[in-house]
């Protein structure tokens, strides 16, 4: 039998296998007295192969367990977990969750989602795509990224290269009778190199994440790339403190998008810990952005038919015209509110942020002279104020040409005004995450340096 096939037969039995055990721990939930009682279950496994300077690093086999009960006796939960499926662990847990639900505060938001908000409908998302790939063959492909990279004239040292293969199965199910199934995998290539010069040493990388390894970028590209990048980072030097423009590359400006989110969300949003409370209905970015959110991409990053309650995903906008359609919800964050689940539990799936015609090379012209950020390094995100400040590298460029590479400055300013003063977003979309951005330019910020 062919592989792959044996591997799709096999990860059917054990989530078929899951669901029963799910569906069977629901019902004794039910008669020890839970009002409600819900279950998630997965299993991931995964290999991890790594190699340095020729030689192999680490190799590692994992496959973890998880299997989560929750229990409501009216408006007080409780909750209890184990990685062990034996018969006197569940029983163990279903005990557990059942005595803290017991003795647990109220609280009115507790509770499933709403029944009639359960998806219906599982359409193929193109998600599961083992790699049934060798411990050999594994180390052979990491030795190929970091040769091609190692070749490359000035690259002196290596950090490594790593190549990933991973796998998820997970149910959800609730007494409201639903039960969710899915599985998908994950793969990672990645190499870290090194270089030096009179200035210094510099340190850079690339990697490739994708759903199916038949879409991986060539080994020998990805390894020249992340020598590409090590080598740029030569003759890095600081900037004096000033204002200017800042150009975010396309795989750091997905975190612009990521701290949106976050201050929309709905946990954020009750506790009162968000710069963007009450935003809805109001403009939050330049009219040309819109950001829709996707689930159903095929091979998407993001993607799911249904969310950690197993409520059903819809495309929607999250902003239209620059205008916040609406918050980014559970059903507890949205009962909190006043307001209805959007169906992200557990988080956002797929954003697609509207993009300009202009590739990488154009955003450098919009950006005339001015700073081209291509790390970020800090935690100085505020989402409570939006006051913003993180130690940032990249590059200066004058009059749309890259000058030279910086080093040890921070960027700051403030997020409603960063969002407000966007200038263009790229056509250079980073397809590894499940954020669609390509560059986005931000008119003016405060580059702290010597």
């Amino acid at each position: 039998m062919n592989p792959q096939i044996a591997n799709q037969d096999a990860s059917q039995v054990e989530l078929d296998r899951l669901a029963e055990l799910s569906q069977d721990v629901i019902r004794r939930c039910i008669a020890a007295g839970a009002s409600e009682a819900e279950v998630g279950a997965s299993v991931d496994s995964g290999l991890a192969a790594s190699v340095r300077l020729g030689e192999t690093e680490t190799i590692e086999h994992t496959r973890d367990r998880s299997f989560g009960v929750t229990v409501y006796f009216g408006k007080r939960k409780g909750s209890a977990s184990t990685a062990d499926l034996k018969p006197e662990s569940i029983a163990q847990t279903i005990e557990q969750a059942c005595a803290i639900a017991r003795y647990t505060e109220e609280d009115p938001a507790a509770g499933l989602a709403d029944r009639e908000r359960m998806a219906r409908e599982f359409p193929d998302l193109d998600l599961w795509h083992p790699w049934d790939v060798s411990v050999e063959r594994a180390l052979e492909l990491g030795l190929a990224i970091e040769d091609a990279g190692r070749a490359v004239a000035g690259i002196t040292n290596s950090e490594g290269a790593s190549v990933e293969v991973g796998s998820t199965l997970s149910v959800y199910a609730n007494s409201h009778g639903f039960v969710g199934r899915e599985r998908g995998t994950r793969h990672m290539l990645s190499v870290a190199l090194l270089a030096e010069d009179d200035a210094g040493m510099q340190r850079d990388y690339w990697y490739d994440a994708v759903r199916s390894a038949a879409d991986f970028m060539p080994a020998a590209e990805l390894g020249r790339k992340a020598a590409e990048r090590t080598l740029a980072r030569l003759g890095a030097q600081p900037l004096t403190t000033r204002q200017c423009p800042v150009l975010f590359a396309p795989e750091v400006a997905r975190g612009l998008i990521g701290h949106l989110v976050s201050a929309v969300s709905g946990g954020a949003l009750y506790r009162k810990a968000s710069f963007l409370v009450d935003a809805k209905g109001k403009r939050v970015l330049p009219e040309f952005v819109d950001i829709v959110e996707d689930p159903f991409l095929r091979r998407g990053h993001g993607s799911a038919s249904f969310d950690a309650e197993g409520v059903a995903t819809t495309k929607s906008a999250l902003v239209e015209g620059g205008v916040l359609q609406r918050y980014v919800l559970s059903s507890y964050s949205a009962r909190k509110l006043g307001l209805a689940s959007t169906g992200n539990c557990g988080g956002i799936h797929n954003l697609i942020v509207s993009t300009g015609d202009d590739d990488f090379a154009a955003m450098l012209k919009k950006l005339g002279t001015g700073l081209l950020v291509t790390e970020m390094m800090g935690q100085g995100v505020n989402t409570v104020t939006g006051d913003y400040s993180r130690g940032a590298a990249g590059f200066w460029v004058e009059n749309g040409a890259i000058v030279h590479p910086v080093e040890e400055i921070t960027i700051a300013s403030n997020l409603k005004d960063m969002y407000a003063n966007i200038v263009a977003i790229g056509s250079d979309i980073d397809p590894r995450s499940h954020i669609k951005v390509g560059s986005i330019l931000i008119e003016r910020m405060t580059v702290a340096g010597a």
